[in-house]
């Protein structure tokens, strides 16, 4: 199972990006899926989560009405859109399947990970 983020980089404060997550060796349509990140000398954090048929999704405070989360089963690929972002937004961003259908914020539940992609966002 591989899953493969992408588009990270540099943004202004203020500004949006997204980034996405290629699945592979997975039914990927079978699995609930989510977005984490880790900033500098911080603990892993819930970002985002998705039903396994997109119809559920799932924020924390800190980025509801900012981010949006989506997938295309079609393309066994999960997108996190990030508008609005601020300096600590700052993170690696990564990507989790779980086999729990519901959108699910726990990480124990997460059976496969990214490798990550930074995001950040300048002052």
């Amino acid at each position: 199972v591989q899953l493969q983020a992408c588009g990270g980089g540099l943004v202004q404060a203020g500004g949006s990006l997204s980034v996405s997550c290629a699945a592979s060796g997975l039914r990927f349509s079978a699995y609930g899926m989510g977005w984490f990140r880790q900033p500098p000398g911080k603990e892993r954090e819930f970002v985002a989560a998705i039903s396994r048929g997109g119809g559920s999704t799932y924020y924390p405070d800190s980025v509801k009405g900012r981010f949006t989360i989506s997938r295309d089963n079609t393309k066994n690929t999960l997108y996190l859109q990030m508008t609005s972002l601020k300096p600590e937004d700052t993170a690696v961003y990564y990507c989790a399947a779980t086999p729990i259908r519901e959108a699910i914020s726990a990480p124990k539940y997460f059976r496969y990970w990214g490798q990550g992609t930074q995001v950040t966002v300048s002052s």
